[in-house]
């Protein structure tokens, strides 16, 4: 097994639903003891594991379990218990997509039990420090060493595993800073993290560098790098493929691009809201975040602009 990057450091789906986005949309945790994890097969030996909080990504095989996220601290048994259902061998890795607790909050015990876990260089600066997340006024404590990442990369890295060029590459800031995409490319499935959400919209982070432009920008890389008959695990929400991504870019530019005219315009951010610039929009987004909570997100990050 070799890494290789170009720069290398040391019904159903909505009941489903309510537990991936509660926690992302309003910052609280959920009520662990009543979350179940779910499996679902997208290829021959990729998973994708829902439960709370961001979707998990899995290959399974000869080499081990390599996992992309691993969600809260709490689910560590029940998430533990799923995998041993479909591999009998450990969890060699785990690639976080960025540094969110809902996506990051298993490192530390992953780390503990063995696993190298790997993430873009931000990911780890900001998981050393205390992060605050202004939208949900909440403070994120430095992680204990056991949960950073011991293997950063600046642009990309590929992992070679279980017979797949596991291909995890950064995009500009999106949802945050820290965020990367993961390419199983034999497999053809790819793990977006969360600057792709199938159900609702997206949160942009802006205490984390998070953009509107950088999230769209992403969604152009993706279609760049992926085949028409792609598989797409998204962070939240339900499995999803490439015309998804194409529909969900289309929909952030258009919203993008009305928001800013009326930036440009002088309009208020009430102003703006009131004007509804995602109305058409809001049946398909079924997640818990309001659709106004998002313009205004949006309006903040086009202003400051």
């Amino acid at each position: 097994m070799t890494w290789s990057s170009k720069r290398i450091r040391g019904g159903v789906a909505f009941l489903i639903l309510g537990l991936w986005m509660r926690p992302a949309a309003w910052g609280q945790d959920p009520d662990f003891d009543k979350v179940q994890i779910q499996t679902i097969r997208v290829a021959e030996t990729i998973y994708m594991l829902l439960g709370a909080g961001g979707n998990i990504g899995v290959s399974v095989g000869e080499d081990g379990v390599f996992l992309v996220d691993d969600q809260y601290a709490p689910l560590h048994q029940k998430i533990k218990d799923a995998l041993a259902k479909i591999s009998k061998e450990p969890v060699h890795f785990v690639l976080n997509t960025h540094w969110h607790w809902d996506h990051t909050g298993g490192n530390e015990l992953m780390g503990k039990t063995g696993a190298v876990i790997i993430a873009h260089d931000n990911v780890r600066k900001r998981l050393s420090s205390e992060q605050f997340t202004e939208f949900f006024q909440r403070r994120s404590p430095a992680a204990p060493k056991a949960a950073l990442p011991v293997v950063t990369f600046t642009s990309d890295i590929t992992v070679h595993y279980n017979g797949e060029d596991i291909y995890a590459f950064h995009v500009d800031p999106a949802h945050t800073d820290t965020d990367s995409m993961v390419y199983f490319r034999r497999s053809n499935v790819l793990h977006t993290g969360d600057v792709y959400n199938s159900a609702s919209y997206p949160f942009l982070d802006l205490s984390s560098g998070g953009s509107i432009n950088g999230i769209i920008t992403a969604m152009d890389q993706i279609l760049q790098k992926v085949r028409p008959d792609t598989k797409v695990i998204p962070g939240h929400g339900p499995l999803s493929d490439v015309p998804g991504i194409r529909s969900y870019r289309d929909m952030l530019t258009t919203i993008r691009d009305r928001i800013l005219s009326q930036v440009r315009a002088g309009k208020t951010m009430e102003e703006v809201v009131a004007s509804k610039p995602t109305a058409e929009f809001d049946p398909n987004r079924k997640g818990a975040r309001p659709s106004d909570d998002f313009v205004k997100t949006i309006y903040q990050d086009l202003a400051r602009k």
